[in-house]
């Protein structure tokens, strides 16, 4: 059910409270409306999110994350595992994660709770969400220099991205997945994966990933 209809939801169970004494209804109302606040942090969160990476592009040494982030995707956690809903709570997880990661640049703190994710978002089927974890595990293990493991968890990711996910995406992966052939001396791998990614990106209006692109040909060339 979309918000709207869960907040209509709630008043007629308002309703029917008041006229009919019942208080169970109002607890049924409140699920209602816990639904729809957990939906609204997350994607609060998520937009919060995209303004930090729109800055750190921009500005790299002044791009500065906002704590509220990080409290609007644990609010969103602690609602959905309330209500039970492992979707939602995988997913929030992997915000989570992704904000310790990519905002604070705490791997330490980053991986248990994108492995939580995984696992959760696995039960689920949930694959974009499996996907996305997948992707910040590899890039955690890129960083600790575990090539062989950031290269099965990202292949795995672009191969749930390739069935689900944005066709975006699926270049930034490729884009993550060159810099590891590089590193194991794969360069004509690396290059052969960046111009799949250029042309997906291309064909997407992906301006940000074709940059990526663009600075991995220089990196993986030089």
């Amino acid at each position: 059910m979309h918000a709207d209809g869960r907040i209509e939801q709630a008043r007629l169970l308002y309703e029917r409270a008041v006229f009919e004494g019942d208080p169970g209804l109002l607890a049924t109302a409140d699920r209602e409306l816990d639904a729809v606040e957990a939906g609204l942090a997350l994607a609060r969160g998520r937009i919060m999110h995209a303004r930090f990476l729109q800055q750190r592009d921009a500005e790299p040494d002044q791009a500065r994350g906002d704590p509220g982030e990080l409290a609007l995707f644990e609010r969103a956690v602690r609602l959905y595992r309330t209500l039970g809903d492992v979707r939602g709570e995988a997913e929030s997880l992997f915000w989570v994660g992704c904000f310790h990661q990519v905002v604070r640049r705490d791997n330490q703190a980053a991986i248990p709770v994108l492995g939580r994710s995984l696992e959760l978002a696995s039960q689920a089927d949930d694959k974009p969400t499996m996907s996305e974890a997948l992707r910040h595990l590899g890039i955690a293990a890129l960083a600790a220099g575990q090539l062989d493991t950031a290269r099965q968890r990202l292949e795995e990711s672009t191969r749930l991205r390739r069935e689900s996910g944005p066709r975006a995406g699926v270049a930034s992966n490729l884009v993550g997945l060159a810099y590891i052939a590089a590193g194991q001396d794969r360069r004509d791998d690396a290059l052969a994966l960046l111009d799949e990614a250029g042309t997906i990106a291309e064909a997407s209006g992906a301006r940000r990933i074709l940059d990526q692109v663009t600075q991995a040909r220089r990196d993986v060339s030089g």
